[in-house]
């Protein structure tokens, strides 16, 4: 049964892992500059895989090969795998901050989408704090004409897919850890060896080294977002991907040379002062009423 300690750790995990998705993100942009899509998802991928294989072995591969609702499971993999791809085709010609703001539309189709399919209620003043946080969004974007190009579109494109990856993750929470992750790094193997005949550059020592820390990093991030889903509802862990936003920001300008400007700042600040506001909220919540929600979600956790 979840409980209010339960939903705080899935908040700290959900930040922890969108800490190693913004780094995964900024070392993608970096090596996408040099190497293909397809190049990137395969080396990633096979770095993952040979990471996380001792696990699966220790939990069993029979259990690994043969998960629970095998449909809904394939549904999650092609998301999941069509999302990487559509943000690293993306971040080629978006500035990082673009990109990632873009990609902060998801969490509140997910909010939405979890009332609307799981039967998760959200209360107005959550609503309220995914709202802050979205306009937040907005002011650090800074929108001009340059959001309708055809790589915001894939962008755009691309944060729905991580939408609809969240959902069908938050229903698979009987599936362990490992095996969600085997199977989506599976996922993205299998996607970059499909894109993998649009081309292949030669990488230096340094540069392979980059590429499969590039997916231990992605694996380790996507082990905390499945572990935070678990722990705590969508609805609640969700929004605290709005802190991507501030990673953008520091990683932009130490890696990239982009130097925030003011509504970018203001952005950023309205986004964790939102943050703030739902772990308040989620503190301050009634036992009994926590106690319904774990309820709720246990009849999710047993569909």
């Amino acid at each position: 049964m979840l409980s209010r300690n339960a939903s705080l750790a899935g908040i700290a995990t959900m930040l922890l892992g969108i800490l190693l998705f913004a780094l995964n993100d900024a070392m993608g942009k970096w090596l996408v500059s040099t190497y293909t899509v397809g190049q990137v998802l395969v080396m990633r991928s096979i770095a993952a895989l040979l990471v996380i294989l001792p696990f699966v072995v220790r939990q069993g591969v029979g259990r690994t090969l043969r998960p629970e609702r095998p449909g809904l499971q394939v549904l999650r993999v092609l998301f999941s795998s069509l999302e990487v791809a559509l943000f690293y085709a993306a971040v080629v010609y978006l500035p990082l901050a673009d990109a990632m703001t873009i990609w902060l539309a998801a969490p509140v189709w997910v909010v939405i989408l979890a009332a609307l399919l799981l039967g998760e209620r959200v209360d107005a003043r959550r609503w309220l704090a995914v709202a802050a946080g979205f306009a937040g969004v907005v002011v650090a974007l800074n929108p001009t004409g340059q959001s309708l190009t055809m790589p915001a579109l894939i962008a755009v494109l691309g944060s729905v897919l991580f939408a609809a990856m969240m959902i069908a993750g938050r229903q698979l929470r009987g599936t362990p850890d490992v095996t969600l992750v085997f199977w989506q790094t599976l996922g993205a193997l299998v996607t970059g060896l499909v894109l993998t005949p649009l081309g292949w550059v030669s990488p230096s020592l340094t540069d392979a080294a980059l590429l499969a820390l590039l997916g231990i990093v992605a694996m380790a991030g996507h082990i905390c977002v499945t572990r935070s889903l678990k722990l705590a509802e969508a609805s609640v862990v969700v929004p605290y991907q709005y802190t991507l936003i501030v990673w953008a920001l520091i990683f932009g300008w130490c890696v990239f040379g982009d130097w925030p400007t003011p509504a970018m700042l203001w952005g950023g600040a309205l986004i964790v002062v939102a943050g703030l506001a739902l772990l308040v909220l989620e503190r301050r919540a009634p036992t009994a009423a926590g106690y319904k929600r774990a309820q709720e979600a246990a009849t999710v956790q047993q569909g």
